[in-house]
């Protein structure tokens, strides 16, 4: 148990002293991009520090409390583990999501934050199938030539195209994995949609209610959830190898 000033006076004096003020020591730093409410900060920052730690800086750039943030690097930010964990690198983009009360107040007497919050938090809470976008294509029932589902296995793809599912306007869509080009191709009556692989930013699914062996499914073509190309009616046991091949887990069979 060497004594801490033991340990000070052999480092070098710059990276022994570090009261306040820069975050770099002699510690690697990192480039990012922190986006809020459409503000842009450029930080520097250590990447060994934890999420949380990220959440403080934020913190004294936008007066957001770290309780009020959402930050979002590839998901969400994890607290307890570093930028480094997390495989941040320079120039990566920070989304970050949250209201200051001054901006909430500003906005809404307290009574109407107060019910707009708990409805923002019902949305939440409720399940994709029941909202009115997709009611309106799920309504329209279950496809005739929709492709049968197997409950309780999971299957790897099939050589031929996924047929017979709706997208959100109603229309019938395929969907066919060009393992050989890296691409998912989505095609409708009118057109196909030739997609890299790579461009496919995350898939998401959820059960259809009531028809649990079908699922909804999303591709991510862009950086919002407005970019989501969604897929009715995809078989129960292709859903995992759907986001498993589209985001890069490579299934040779």
């Amino acid at each position: 148990g060497r004594s801490p000033q033991g340990e000070q006076r052999r480092e070098p004096p710059q990276a022994a002293v570090s009261n306040g003020g820069g975050e770099d020591g002699g510690r690697e730093l990192v480039e990012l991009k922190v986006i809020w409410n459409k503000n842009k900060y450029d930080v520097k920052f250590c990447l060994d520090s934890t999420g949380a730690e990220l959440k403080q800086k934020i913190h004294s750039l936008t007066g957001l409390p770290p309780a009020m943030q959402k930050v979002m690097f590839k998901g969400l930010l994890p607290e307890e583990k570093t930028l480094r964990e997390i495989k941040v690198t320079n120039g990566a983009k920070i989304m970050v999501v949250g209201s200051t009360i001054n901006d909430v107040l500003a906005v809404n007497t307290p009574k109407e934050a107060a019910q707009q919050e708990v409805k923002a938090e019902e949305n939440k809470k409720e399940p994709l199938c029941r909202q009115k976008q997709h009611r309106k294509v799920l309504d329209k029932g279950k496809p005739d030539d929709v492709m049968p589902s197997v409950k309780g296995v999971q299957e790897r793809l099939p050589t031929v195209p996924l047929s017979g599912m709706y997208n959100k306007s109603g229309g019938k869509v395929r969907l066919t994995f060009k393992l050989e080009q890296d691409q998912l191709w989505i095609g409708t009556k009118e057109r196909t949609e030739k997609l890299p692989m790579g461009s496919i930013k995350n898939v998401v699914s959820e059960p259809i209610e009531g028809h649990e062996d079908y699922h909804m499914m999303a591709f991510q073509l862009g950086p919002t959830e407005a970019s989501y190309y969604w897929v009715y009616w995809v078989p129960t046991q292709y859903v995992d190898a759907i986001k498993d091949t589209v985001l890069g887990k490579w299934q040779y069979f």
